[in-house]
């Protein structure tokens, strides 16, 4: 037992988990199954792990440059509230792991076992009805961490080998159903080009594309916005994204001040030794400080779209061998931020700025009204579930639809999550993003009271949504061939 659990610790450790070079072996083998020479191969493999660590780059600084600032949020209103944020939700369950003396072993068996029902899923896809591999593994296992601690806070029983096992089941099953879920809506947004989104907002990309296409014009997207001459400018990403973050995290640096903004007490609050690269330097300016760090949120974002850009073109063709050699009929589930570079840049930014407003209402609601549980809004649930949804939303219901999907989803981002740390019982953090604010919360609710039943009865929905997928496909040889159009 102990020889296999290294063996698995070292797939989930460096590769599993590691999912630039995940991504590349896969791009590597799908061309060697495509036949395609050594050298092109091995030129796919460069470009696939590069592409990706552009993206984590881009994702990185954007999530380091906003921590500081959202601890010291914290600090100049002494709140102690739980952040809905992965990484913090990470830090927290993990916390609340160790407290009832359970290791990352259990995560890492979870998250194999899950994978490995990921691929039986494909492997009989037609009883299954699932297409979709996920291969987004640092989120892997970020989900198979919370619905661990999900399962054991619940069921103090099955903190076990037994516990552990079903917990792979329902990641299993959440990964192939849900990535399944986003297949049509992203193939009519990339026009076929052949991949699904596997990361926090699954469920919520495919009920974002049905809400969209009933309250809003497609005639009316964010590219058609005719802007007054004056503000032409805006048409460019590059000047949109850099005078938005201007202005709200300008307004927000000036409001904390630059004491607060030096202290190096941020770096232990956040728990992120890269926040020190961020603080403010007293020997400069604070206006330059202020300058510098917001417009740092607009090159991180040009540097994701780099990213994407190289791998998703190298993975999407390579994957052809895959599907065809290996696991047929199947589609790689992604990172979500593969989908902005099939939009224009300014529905990101109009989802960001729509589920932030939405979140901070909601939270200054649960003040006025005296919650026994504060939250404080995280960036990454903020930013890239509220980006991809506007994504989505604005090609099938343009402007209005991007508006209306996005405030929904920071309102659910802030209740669901205040739901979550009440119900599991988790201090300081919750994983926050949308799928995790609505059908985990949910899932962990039947458990709780409904006991193995409820594990049962989970179990049972995510295996049937796959089944009423294809059931409402109006072209079934078409639904296994992963189009757009039904």
């Amino acid at each position: 037992m102990d020889v296999l659990l290294k063996v698995l610790s070292w797939f989930v450790t460096n590769i599993l988990t590691k999912p630039e070079f995940f991504i590349g072996i896969i791009v590597f083998v799908g061309y060697m199954l495509l036949k395609k020479p050594i050298y092109d191969s091995f030129a796919g493999f460069l470009k696939a792990t590069v592409g990706f660590m552009i993206l984590s780059v881009g994702a990185g600084g954007l999530v380091t440059t906003f921590r500081p600032i959202l601890a010291a949020l914290k600090v100049k209103f002494e709140i102690d509230a739980a952040v809905i944020d992965p990484y913090f939700g990470l830090a927290a369950v993990n916390s609340a792991l160790k407290g009832i003396g359970q290791s990352a072993s259990n995560t890492m068996i979870a998250l194999c076992i899950g994978f490995a029902v990921n691929i039986t899923l494909i492997i009989f896809r037609k009883v299954t009805k699932v297409r979709s591999l996920f291969i987004t593994g640092h989120v892997m296992l970020q989900q198979a961490t919370t619905v661990t601690w999900i399962m054991f806070s619940v069921f103090p029983e099955l903190r076990n080998t037994t516990g552990t096992v079903l917990v792979g089941l329902l990641v299993g099953l959440y990964w192939g159903a849900g990535s399944n879920l986003t297949v049509e809506p992203t193939q009519r947004l990339t026009n076929n080009s052949g991949f699904a989104i596997g990361h926090q907002q699954m469920f919520s990309i495919w009920v974002a594309d049905k809400i969209a296409a009933k309250v809003g014009n497609p005639n009316k997207r964010v590219a058609d916005i005719k802007l007054p001459k004056a503000l032409s400018i805006f048409h460019d990403n590059v000047v949109a994204t850099g005078t938005l973050m201007l202005f709200f995290f300008g307004a927000i640096l000036l409001f904390l001040g630059p004491d607060l903004m030096s202290d190096p007490k941020l770096v232990e609050l956040t728990g992120d030794k890269a926040v020190a690269g961020v603080l403010f330097d007293k020997k400069v300016w604070y206006g330059t400080y202020i300058l510098s760090t917001s417009l740092k949120f607009s090159v991180y974002l040009a540097i994701l779209m780099m990213g994407v850009r190289m791998f998703v073109t190298e993975l999407t063709q390579a994957f052809q061998g895959i599907s065809s050699r290996l696991l047929p009929g199947s589609l790689p589930a992604v990172d979500c931020a593969a989908s902005y570079n099939f939009a224009h840049p300014n529905a990101i930014l109009f989802g960001f700025a729509t589920g932030l407003v939405a979140q901070l209402t909601m939270i200054t609601l649960l003040v006025v009204f005296k919650s026994p549980i504060l939250i404080i809004t995280g960036f990454v649930p903020v930013f890239f579930d509220n980006a991809t949804l506007a994504v989505y939303a604005d090609k099938r219901g343009g402007v209005k639809a991007a508006v209306i999907v996005t405030a929904i989803c920071g309102v659910l981002q802030v209740l669901g999550g205040a739901a979550a740390v009440g119900l599991f019982q988790l201090a300081g953090g919750w994983h926050g993003n949308i799928d995790f604010a609505t059908a985990w919360p949910f899932f962990g609710f039947i458990m709780k009271n409904i006991g193995y039943v409820g594990i049962a009865l989970v179990a049972i929905i995510l295996i049937v949504i796959p089944q009423l997928q294809y059931a409402r496909a109006k072209d079934k040889e078409a639904y296994f061939r992963a189009e757009g159009n039904n």
